[in-house]
């Protein structure tokens, strides 16, 4: 599970997608060279700084392209249900297909995804079972990418020691200024929009509920099992190793979850 590739064909998701991708090209770009760069020749700072900030720029992109292209948990024509475990299944009654209970039908996708929690324009992608974690990683490497940037921004005119007039020439350094706003706007917008993205994520995980869930006020059987942080976090990333929670270059290993801990959609 989660090996698969999944591709949406969906122009609207693949101009959000787009976008996203110019403001981590943009930054990746411009920041190292205006900002890291010459303060780190010039000794201001270290190289731990800029190999920390390509870092959280790659972890950041990985984690991107893989939520967008990870199978998310689409149900297969004739899947295949064990006796045990047939009555948690139900028909789908938008594709009349079986599928097990939490799952949810996506009108954007066409197919029935396990776990679903909503379809994101900005991946051009279902978050599922299969590819939740990664939407999660993503939501929090861009937190980091866009903390750093606007912390870098910040330092070059109000901390770090004023740079050499050398390069005033070259284009960029001209207009560092303009650059840097630009940088600074989109690092503020991203911030706060990933920032509350991130808070809903992380109580839906806290309260084992996806957001459709919430949206359908399904989630109120107050006779359902509690489980501890810890095992819905384990069963969002596929592993109980917490180090591996941060990591986008792995695959994910489902955890057996008995069905008694399930909500019903």
């Amino acid at each position: 599970m989660g090996q698969r590739i999944h591709f949406v064909v969906d122009p609207q998701g693949w101009c959000c997608m787009g976008v996203i991708i110019f403001v981590w090209l943009y930054n990746t770009i411009f920041i190292p060279k205006v900002v890291l760069f010459p303060h780190y020749e010039e000794g201001n700072i270290s190289v731990v700084a800029v190999l920390c900030y390509y870092f959280c720029s790659l972890f950041c992109i990985a984690s991107l392209f893989r939520a967008s292209v990870a199978d998310p948990g689409k149900l297969p024509e004739n899947p295949k249900i064990p006796i045990t475990e047939r009555e948690y299944w139900e028909l789908c009654n938008k594709c009349n297909m079986m599928r097990p209970k939490r799952s949810h039908h996506c009108s954007r996708c066409g197919h029935c995804v396990r776990r679903m929690d909503h379809h994101c324009p900005w991946i051009n992608n279902c978050v599922g079972e299969d590819n939740h974690w990664l939407f999660l990683q993503l939501c929090f490497y861009t937190q980091i990418l866009s903390s750093y940037t606007l912390i870098l921004d910040f330092c070059h005119y109000y901390y770090f020691l004023p740079l050499k007039k050398e390069r005033w020439d070259v284009f960029v350094f001209r207009h560092e200024l303009a650059l840097l706003r630009i940088s600074a706007f989109m690092g503020l917008i991203i911030l706060g929009g990933i920032s509350r993205l991130f808070y809903t994520q992380l109580m839906g995980i806290f309260t084992d509920t996806t957001s459709i869930e919430k949206m359908s006020n399904c989630c109120e059987d107050i006779s359902r099992p509690r489980k501890p942080w810890q095992q819905t976090f384990s069963e969002v990333f596929g592993t109980r190793w917490k180090i591996l929670w941060f990591i986008p270059f792995r695959q994910r290993q489902p955890l057996r979850v008995p069905y008694h801990f399930a909500n019903h959609v």
